[in-house]
């Protein structure tokens, strides 16, 4: 049986809508969601950007066999005479794919090739530019100049058979395909793609193309909710904009639930909203409307809602260009993830701020930064200006948003603070 909003705010002392605290908002959309169960197999090519079903144990080992990790001689590590220079006769060559059948005994080596099969017997490389004098013959190797076991790769020293080689919930990268390919496997187990619908709500905006009427704005949320939905890998539906009317509303709502998992709105959710949006939400499901202690985006609708047998969650975002972005980084993005069944945390890092940053205990601040290295070689962050939630423009000059959290007050130069770097959030 699906929980209720009220069993999982119960479990909180002081819940209160009107003066929520971020991380209780963050805790409580946590606690209430459910991640998507359906799976697929894709293929190794097709698998970017996608999240992992379950773990994938390796099927070999890799390397297969102990190798050399430099072009050069294979001898027995015993042979070196750590006095005076080591000479080596010369009896064969190992080459990277090639089976051989070469066995240097004690005084002999073998030239080897990076990724060559060790001799039996053989543990030490030496790299063929570091030896004191190569004949057809022989080798000489100074004294001192390497150890026993140099240059040797291990068999498994990369991944052993029977050994996960990715954990489930990973969101697959570029090195993880490699890493797939080296094992041979040319399929793997995803979650199936999560469908969001997204729409915004308002009279006065206007698509690009239309004409722009007075106290009318050309609606850029639809466009930044498309591209941040698009980098976390979503199938989306872009339902336009619905005009601020109940039955607009409502039927916006019901055909998203039909096909999404998810829904995105933006604006409708201020205190200056029309009542009947709390209302048709609330017959349409189980939401709650909250005023966050943040800044940008105070206001914030969650829940779950239903039509004709299907639910969709619902996340309704304020309308301020910032504050949408605020607001999904910091609420939305982190619960699709948990829908898609990935593992992917958000990390903080720690930096002096360059200048004094304003700023009121009892809430927490999102405010955009742009991170550097100074002259001695430290990294800073500096607030881009203007923090409002309507200057869109301060989100494309910053790289980082400087978070700042509930208990902190104001920020002298020189304090270390918490940033989050757009690279790989964006």
């Amino acid at each position: 049986m699906m929980p209720l909003l009220s069993d999982v705010t119960s479990c909180l002392s002081s819940y209160d809508p009107d003066a929520l605290p971020v991380r209780d908002a963050q805790r409580i959309i946590n606690d209430f969601l459910e991640p998507v169960r359906e799976t697929e197999t894709v293929a190794l090519l097709s698998a970017l950007g996608r999240v992992l079903a379950q773990d994938i144990i390796s099927p070999i080992s890799v390397p297969a066999h102990d190798n050399s990790a430099m072009d050069g001689f294979a001898f027995r590590g015993a042979d070196l005479d750590p006095a005076a220079p080591t000479t080596l006769a010369v009896v064969g060559t190992v080459y990277a794919g090639r089976p051989s059948n070469a066995a240097p005994q004690a005084g002999q080596c073998v030239r080897i090739m990076t990724g060559g099969v060790m001799p039996a017997g053989c543990d030490t490389v030496i790299p063929q530019e570091h030896c004191a004098a190569i004949s057809d013959d022989s080798v000489t190797i100074r004294p001192g100049t390497l150890a026993t076991g140099d240059n040797r790769r291990f068999a498994g020293e990369d991944l052993m058979a029977g050994r996960p080689a990715l954990e489930g919930g990973r969101v697959i990268g570029p090195a993880d395909l490699g890493l797939l390919a080296s094992l041979g496997i040319a399929t793997i187990p995803v979650t199936r793609r999560l469908r969001v619908a997204f729409f915004s709500t308002g009279d006065e905006l206007r698509s690009i193309g239309e004409p722009l009427d007075a106290g009318c704005v050309y609606d850029s949320n639809r466009y930044t909710l498309f591209g941040m939905l698009t980098r976390l890998g979503c199938e989306i539906i872009d339902m336009g904009i619905v005009r601020d009317e109940p039955q607009a509303l409502e039927d916006a709502l019901r055909s998203a639930c039909a096909s999404a998992d998810a829904i995105v709105t933006s604006g409708g959710v201020s205190v200056g909203a029309a009542d009947y949006t709390r209302q048709i939400m609330a017959e349409l499901g189980d939401v709650t409307f909250w005023k966050i202690g943040m800044r940008p985006g105070r206001p914030l609708a969650f829940g779950r809602i239903s039509s004709d047998g299907k639910s969709a969650f619902l996340f309704g975002l304020p309308g301020n260009p910032v504050a949408v972005m605020v607001s999904f980084y910091f609420f939305a993005r982190a619960a699709l993830l948990r829908m898609m069944g990935a593992n992917a945390p958000v990390e903080m890092v720690k930096v002096k701020s360059a200048a004094a940053i304003r700023k009121k205990p009892g809430r927490t601040e999102y405010q955009r930064g742009i991170m550097s290295t100074d002259a001695g070689g430290n990294q800073t962050v500096r607030i881009t200006g203007s923090q409002g939630s309507g200057i869109l423009r301060s989100m494309t000059e910053a790289n980082c948003m400087v978070v700042l959290h509930d208990e902190q007050g104001n920020v002298s130069a020189g304090d270390m603070v918490d940033i989050i770097l757009f690279s790989g959030l964006m």
